[in-house]
């Protein structure tokens, strides 16, 4: 019998739940809420083995009381056992969702130079070398804080919504907005590409995030797309840390 594991992801703009069935991804919840019965009735319909919370936001307290009592618990932070190094100056101050996107490349592409490129709430930027050491990256607004910056601090800007289909050349103040962000976003995501080429040489780019889909087809360099990664580095630290 397969051994259940619950991974959750709570995020600036989600709370989310990744259910594993082994190794292998079973299905991803969107959470209504963070509350400790919404937990509840996830471990008592999953009857999960192992569980993992990455949280980059306050949470009850409460929940890890739950998960602790049903299943081998671990929270992520930096205190965590890690297939990588963090070479940096003050590794608590890294995000959890940074580090579960570089342990997914790891477990992914071992002992190779990878860049993973989170599209959500901000852009993170995160190099991981083939020594497995993190060495950082960058972090700069997503798209929902572009549409949102050029709504708030303007006079007449509207807030615009997400759209696939918009023209290179803006013919309206909507169409402009969707022009000007995303495609800016594309080329800034080249760009650092291109500049963290020039330093190291081959490395693989791997793309994430619920915005991902946005940009995939604007970007002239070569990348992986997957929207569950940091599910699976999520998982993955599970286990180096749950066994």
């Amino acid at each position: 019998m397969a051994d259940i594991t619950l991974c959750f992801d709570f995020g600036n703009t989600r709370l989310k739940c990744a259910v594993f069935e082994d190794r292998n991804l079973r299905e991803v919840l969107v959470l209504e809420d963070g509350q400790p019965l919404t937990i509840k009735k996830l471990i008592d319909l999953y009857k999960p083995v192992k569980s993992l919370l990455s949280s980059v936001v306050n949470h009850d307290p409460a929940i890890e009381e739950l998960l602790s009592a049903a299943t081998r618990y671990h929270k992520l932070d930096h205190h965590s056992r890690l297939p990588v190094t963090t070479p940096v100056g003050k590794p608590e101050t890294i995000g959890a969702d940074r580090l579960g996107l570089v342990v997914a490349a790891v477990d992914l592409y071992p002992r190779m130079n990878n860049l993973v490129i989170g599209l959500g709430t901000a852009i993170t930027y995160n190099f991981v070398n083939k020594y497995h050491e993190f060495l950082g990256g960058g972090i700069s607004p997503g798209m929902e804080m572009r549409f949102r910056s050029l709504h708030n601090f303007t006079a007449l800007l509207p807030l615009v919504e997400k759209d696939w289909n918009f023209p290179l050349v803006g013919y309206d103040t909507r169409t402009n907005i969707l022009s000007g962000v995303i495609l800016g976003m594309a080329k800034e995501i080249d760009g650092t590409i291109d500049a963290y080429t020039e330093r190291y040489g081959n490395f693989n780019v791997l793309l994430t995030g619920g915005d991902a889909p946005y940009f995939v087809y604007h970007l002239k360099n070569k990348i992986f797309a997957d929207p569950n990664l940091i599910y699976k580095g999520l998982y993955a630290i599970s286990e180096f840390n749950n066994t």
